[in-house]
């Protein structure tokens, strides 16, 4: 008897991309209870507004949005050097932003990246260039 593959379901952080220059991404399982999870796959999360912290030498990812509840905190899972790796590119003035949630399979995985915020001038640019590939000029 064969396994049913269940349908893969991806949450996208689609601002992340525009707020910031993203670079090295990471993939980190999740610390869940079984009412997260079922929120999860039925697609009541957003990752809108949410970030991660290093707290302990431990990745937290902070007001993430499920159904109706707001502001949770909830522990990533991830290796020590890639948590120490980390922790160096935040001394240094990154930013560890939340870009995928992926639910497909049994388990739930967050890739993360790291981030320099863009300034203003730099949201007009990537706006234009857009614009120029969509053939609006």
């Amino acid at each position: 008897m064969k396994k049913k593959k269940q349908p893969s379901t991806t949450t996208v952080n689609r601002r992340a991309h525009f707020d910031y220059q993203l670079g090295e991404e990471i993939t980190c399982g999740m610390s869940l209870s079984g009412p997260e999870v079922r929120l999860i796959r039925d697609h009541h999360v957003q990752l809108k507004g949410s970030f991660v912290t290093i707290r302990n030498s431990e990745l937290w990812l902070n007001n993430l949005t499920l159904g109706a509840e707001t502001a949770r905190n909830i522990r990533l899972l991830a290796t020590k050097k890639q948590i120490a790796g980390l922790e160096k590119q935040k001394a240094a003035g990154m930013t560890i932003v939340p870009t995928k949630l992926l639910a497909g399979g049994r388990h739930i995985k967050l890739v993360i990246a790291l981030g320099r915020g863009k300034k203003k001038y730099d949201k007009r640019e990537t706006i234009k260039k857009r614009d120029f590939e969509r053939g609006r000029f």
